[in-house]
């Protein structure tokens, strides 16, 4: 059987809003390398004033750990009393929307960049990722694009979400299941 796949025909410019000039993104990258994936813990308070310079939503009371890859911080929208653990990964190709009191732990991968592996080309398939109200985003779990996370909703550690989930749920495994009430 012959490969189908031309990653040659890849159109780079097609499928992708950067949403900011190259100079911002390059400009980013440096302070990004220097004071986000550091491990030296900066102040948050000093993380979140570096995110509004570069376009981010921020609130109040955020808790930003060392090591935390943010890609896009001009597509970012962070709710008030919000925890990112060490590192965790923050693929924002498109609007990523975090709400209040939502806790992401170590090492989360929020990926909302991905391909459409039905076309040989394989063109970009990117979306939009919201994690509601009081969300617990578990160790090492990973949350593909276009997926909603509910109000009060728990991803236990390690599960792969690749569609939204209700409010109050926990959800746990690959593929995830919803285990019943957070709150009864």
């Amino acid at each position: 059987m012959i490969s189908k796949v031309n990653l040659s025909l890849f159109d780079a410019s097609k499928g992708l809003d950067r949403g900011a000039g190259r100079a911002t993104e390059v400009l980013w990258y440096f302070v990004k390398m220097f004071f986000f994936l550091s491990p030296f813990p900066y102040p948050s308070s000093f993380k979140a004033r570096l995110l509004r310079l570069f376009g981010a939503k921020v609130g109040i009371g955020l808790v930003i750990k060392p090591r935390v890859n943010i890609h896009f911080p001009w597509k970012l929208s962070i709710g008030n009393h919000v925890w990112i653990g060490e590192g965790a990964f923050l693929l924002n190709f498109e609007p990523l929307i975090i709400g209040n009191n939502v806790c992401i732990s170590q090492r989360a991968f929020l990926c909302g960049g991905n391909h459409d592996y039905r076309d040989p080309s394989m063109p970009y398939r990117n979306g939009p990722i919201t994690l509601m109200d009081g969300a617990w985003v578990g160790a090492s779990v990973f949350v593909g694009p276009n997926v909603t996370v509910g109000i009060d909703t728990v991803l236990a550690a390690s599960s792969v979400v690749t569609k939204s989930v209700p409010h109050n749920s926990i959800i746990r495994g690959n593929p995830a299941e919803n285990l019943g009430l957070r709150w009864k």
